[in-house]
């Protein structure tokens, strides 16, 4: 009896101490990233050390606090901000380290429909029930688990964490315009530029695709340092 009693409670204890494991993210999107994840992170000496101190930064957070809170923040949190917000997600998944994303804005316009279409295109699961002026996208990548929720949002908003998380300014307007963002615990800027300089051209859907690849490339190899 002493001894099934042990090993109850050692199971319990088990069960307490030892996360269940996320569910994959989808074939199409693991693909994806481990072709990005091969190709290694993109841009020039000046670009990588700033995902060197992305690293550095959210290293430290999980030594910490033991789990990740990230905002990836832009001008109007239509493209890039939401880019970031996604792939960081499916990134950390992949690797196994545990992390809430999030994205916002120092204003609020809409999750912009040539974004939303080159994620779509990577591999993300995206449906928009409704058609405002602001319309609440919803966006899976792993199957068996309910959707996010993804929208335009100001720094302000309830829907984001008000302490504890990193934020990243993904595009240098925002990086001026905030030198300081309320409620984080550290800031790192990792500029992109704004794939919406080919709006209403030709080279329109390659422009988005090239920023997704981009930032893709870039998060997977700063969750695989993290995970290493």
């Amino acid at each position: 009896m002493r001894l099934c009693s042990l090993i109850c409670f050692v199971t319990l204890a088990a069960c307490r101490t030892t996360p269940m494991p996320l569910p994959p993210v989808t074939p199409t999107l693991e693909q994806r990233f481990a072709t990005w994840e091969a190709a290694g992170p993109t841009g020039d000496e000046a670009h990588r050390a700033r995902l060197e101190a992305l690293v550095k930064t959210l290293r430290a957070e999980l030594s910490r606090r033991g789990s990740l809170d990230l905002l990836f923040v832009c001008t109007h949190n239509s493209r890039r901000s939401h880019m970031g917000q996604l792939l960081a997600a499916v990134a950390a998944r992949r690797v196994g380290v545990r992390v809430r994303t999030f994205s916002a804005g120092t204003e609020a316009t809409a999750f912009n429909s040539r974004a939303a279409a080159a994620l779509a295109r990577a591999g993300f699961d995206i449906t928009t029930p409704d058609t405002g002026t602001n319309p609440h996208s919803q966006v899976r990548w792993a199957t068996g688990e309910p959707p996010a929720e993804v929208f335009s949002k100001t720094l302000d908003d309830p829907s984001l964490p008000p302490s504890g998380f990193v934020a990243v300014m993904t595009c240098s307007q925002a990086d001026a315009a905030c030198p300081f963002v309320k409620g984080a615990s550290a800031r790192v800027s990792v500029p992109y530029e704004d794939p919406k300089v080919s709006d209403g051209t030709p080279d329109e859907a390659r422009t988005y695709d090239a920023r997704v690849e981009q930032i893709g490339r870039d998060l997977a190899w700063v969750f695989r340092q993290l995970a290493s």
